[in-house]
This record gives C-alpha cells, structure tokens and sequence, in this order.
C-alpha cells in the first residue's frame, strides 16, 4: 500500500511529466504537414557549430555556479572541494529532470554525501542563491518589457492563449491559474494545521527555519561579496549568450535583434518552471516567440522556431543528462548519517 508521502512524490513526478507529454503531442499536432516538412529540413540543416559552442558556454555557467557556492558555505564554517560542489549541482539538474524542483534538495543531500555539510546548512544557501537568481532574471524580465513593450505585451497574451487563456471572445480554456493556485492555497492549510496541531512537526518547522536564514544571511558574511556577485554575472552572462549564439544555427534566426531574443529566453524561462526540466513548454514557448518575429518575412515562421526551440531544449537536456549521470558515478561517498563535517571557526584565523 502506498504511503502519504509515496503518493505525493508520485504525484509530483508524474503529473508534470504528463502534461510535458501532452505538450509534446501539441507542439508537433499543431503543425501542418508541410510545417512537420520544414521543421525537419531546419533539423537537419542546422550549422551545430552554434549548439556545440553554446554547450561549452553552459559548462562555463555550471562551473562559475559550483565555484561560486563556496561562498556562501566558507562563512559558515565549511570547506568544501570543487569538484565535489560540481558534482552536486548537475546531480541537481539531473534530479531536476524528473521531479521538479527536487533538484536543490537533492544537491545539498550529495553535498552531505561528500563533504559531510549538513543538510539544512546547504540547503539554506541554495535558497539564498535562488532567491539571487530570482532576482537576476526578473531584472531582465523587466529590462526586456521596457524596451520592447508592445511586443512583450502581445506574446504574454499569445502564451496565455496557448496555454488554454482567454482570446478575445472566447470564454472558454482550461483554468491553469485556478489550479495552481488552489492547489497552493491548499498546501498552505496542510501546513498551518501541522504546525498548529502538532508539535513535533512544529519544532522541526521552526529549527528547520533557523538553518535556512542562516544559510540566506551566509551571503552577506561572506569573505568575498564582490566574487561572488562576479560569478552571478557571468552565471548570467553565460546563460544569455548560450542562448543567444543559437540562433545562429538557423539562417532564418541569425539576424534577430537582441530584445525579440531576450523575450524568447524569457519565455523559455517560464516554460521550465512549468515541466520536468521544461519537457514540451520550453520548445514551445520558445518557438512560439520566434514565430512571432519572423512571421512577416518566412512563410514556415512556426516550422522555423519549432526547430529552433527543439533543438535548444534537446541539446541542453542532453548535456544535462549526461553530465549529471558522470557527477553521480563520480561523486564520494565519504559521510553517512552517523558523521558530519565539523564546522572551522573561521572567525579564530
């Protein structure tokens, strides 16, 4: 018989995986068999010199992200090795994959494995990284709609529709909204009848808490802000420009302006929130803004950005798995739930 918590890990990985699928289906009914024509020709034609050197550009990102959680861990008294934090965080991706958003409780579960952190400790600190990393994208979030307003405008309405929104008359499409947020409201009253009803849940939610502020306050401790601000942007840079040299691959794409770009990475953003690691969402929504841009000048607008937004999510979710099945073969195993790395009292040196 399954447990509470079998089922609610069950739910969380198969329900976002099957609305992937179902998109999946989407993206390819949804276009013509002339499109499905183009869009395979656009495959095959790619120049993946573009592809090949944005995957070295996301390595450069995965590497500037490992290095930079040292950190944020150092002021908390943990010495950690780099290659050990690497191996956690494309074990996170990984994880990431196939239960969404398990993948920063995983990473600091291999931290834990490796160097002995423990778990709240790390956890706190990638918390914290988030939360930077939150901020970062929402910035260029707001950058992109300043300078590109109407068009950011008119494809969040086109993203709406897509994803069963209201168009104009229509009065009638699946109620996304209604249900994420029901069921957010929902795990909000769980957790308030535990934490008011039962007390061992409540001590556990409140020390778990302290570990979490201290890892979010770890970054203003840190030794080093300005370094760690330094890999945060060229985290960001990477990112950008990773995505950015794709649309190289296609002659179609190569000349579209910096914004129509940043929107797409936007979108694509937005797409991996929604799926295991952006399964269906990502090409999608990506393919969508691209169509919007080249509509007027190419007859196969949404056969071209298809091709291009698949073979984006392909070649990153490729890269991903494989790194991150070498980062879980590769990763010690020197700490058991019976020993922990002993915090150093940095402040003494």
């Amino acid at each position: 018989m399954l447990t509470k918590k079998a089922i609610g890990t069950l739910l969380k990985t198969v329900l976002p995986l099957l609305l992937g699928v179902y998109l999946f289906w989407y993206f390819f009914s949804s276009m013509t068999a002339e499109s499905k024509t183009l869009f395979y020709k656009a495959i095959r034609e790619a120049n993946y010199f573009w592809i090949f050197l944005s995957l070295l550009l996301g390595v450069v990102a995965y590497f500037s992200r490992a290095y930079r959680w040292k950190y944020v861990l150092e002021p908390l008294g943990y010495e950690t090795k780099f290659w050990h934090r690497y191996h956690a965080v494309m074990i996170g991706y990984l994880i990431n994959l196939t239960i969404p958003r398990a993948g920063e409780a995983s990473r600091s579960a291999m931290l834990y494995r490796s160097d002995g952190v423990p778990f709240t400790t790390s956890f706190g600190t990638i918390i914290a990284e988030r939360a930077v990393d939150f901020v970062v994208l929402c910035s260029i979030a707001l950058l992109t709609a300043f300078l590109g307003y109407n068009d950011f405008i008119e494809i969040k309405h086109l993203i709406e529709v897509q994803f069963g929104g209201v168009d104009g008359d229509a009065q009638y499409g699946f109620p996304w909204k209604l249900i994420v947020y029901g069921i957010f409201f929902l795990g909000l009253l769980i957790v308030a009848y535990f934490f008011i009803f039962k007390q061992a849940f409540r001590n556990k939610f409140i020390e778990f808490a302290k570990e979490i502020i201290a890892g979010l306050f770890s970054i203003f401790r840190s030794q080093f802000p300005f370094s760690y601000l330094f890999h945060t942007a060229v985290i960001w840079i990477c990112y950008i420009a990773m995505f950015a040299v794709s649309f190289q691959a296609l002659d179609e794409t190569s000349a579209m302006s910096a914004n129509a770009i940043l929107i797409a990475f936007i979108a694509g953003s937005l797409g991996i929130t929604f799926t295991n690691g952006g399964i269906g969402t990502y090409p999608l929504l990506v393919g969508l803004v691209v169509a919007y841009y080249i509509g007027d000048e190419h007859e196969n607008a949404q056969a071209v950005g298809n091709a291009l937004g698949l073979l984006m999510w392909a070649s990153q979710t490729i890269l991903m798995i494989i790194l991150g099945l070498v980062s879980m073969a590769l990763l010690p195993k020197n700490f058991t739930k019976e020993e922990k790395n002993e915090p150093i009292d940095i402040s003494a040196e």
